[in-house]
């Protein structure tokens, strides 16, 4: 079995995975599971009250998932993803709500490029694979030992680039073409600039 079939399994049944994204390592589960995600908060001792990303690896399937996203919000996701960003959408259907937190009115969404989960239909939500407040990690050996043993998935994706993902705020975009960084990090502002400022 695949990588990305022991990932989808573990996630559609109730798990929680370590897995590689293009920055960093990272945990995932079902963002609908209420207990999963519990489990991944534990792990990371991370407030519930912080919100996670939902991420997808595919795009077709994550402006699917979003059909109420305008077209010119559209048209700029298609330019970004997938990409080592970290999208904050306006979310008016209040999608995803586990992992929003205490602000159902914005979603965070990631689609990266992982070739060891490419197929993988399923969303998650996810958040660093690191103790809360403690450093990222490039290397699976870097993870922390006592979340590698929580986890039921462990997937080595050998040494990544180590930066997280840039956050981009685009929750005005549509009306305004607005939009801000949020988060410094793997993608550099000119980059987004050319995606973004796009008349």
């Amino acid at each position: 079995m695949s990588d990305s079939e022991d990932f989808e399994r573990c996630i559609s049944g109730g798990g929680v995975a370590v897995f590689p994204a293009d920055t960093v390592y990272g945990l995932a589960c079902d963002p609908s599971d209420a207990a999963a995600v519990e489990r991944l908060y534990l792990l990371k001792g991370r407030p519930p009250t912080k919100p996670a990303a939902v991420m997808m690896f595919d795009v077709d399937l994550a402006l699917a998932a979003l059909p109420e996203i305008g077209a010119r919000t559209r048209a700029a996701l298609e330019r970004l993803l997938p990409g080592r960003v970290t999208v904050l959408l306006p979310n008016p259907a209040e999608r995803f709500p586990l992992a929003c937190g205490p602000a159902p009115g914005t979603l965070g969404l990631r689609v990266p490029r992982v070739e060891v989960l490419a197929g993988v239909r399923v969303p998650v939500l996810q958040s660093s694979a690191n103790l809360a407040g403690g450093a990222d990690t490039s290397r699976l050996e870097e993870v922390p030992e006592e979340i590698r043993a929580g986890a039921d998935l462990v997937i080595d994706g050998g040494e990544l680039p180590g930066t997280p993902s840039t956050v981009v705020d685009l929750r005005r975009y549509e009306e305004t073409g607005q939009w801000g960084v949020a988060r410094t990090g793997a993608v550099p502002y000119m980059e987004l600039s050319a995606a973004l400022n796009v008349r």
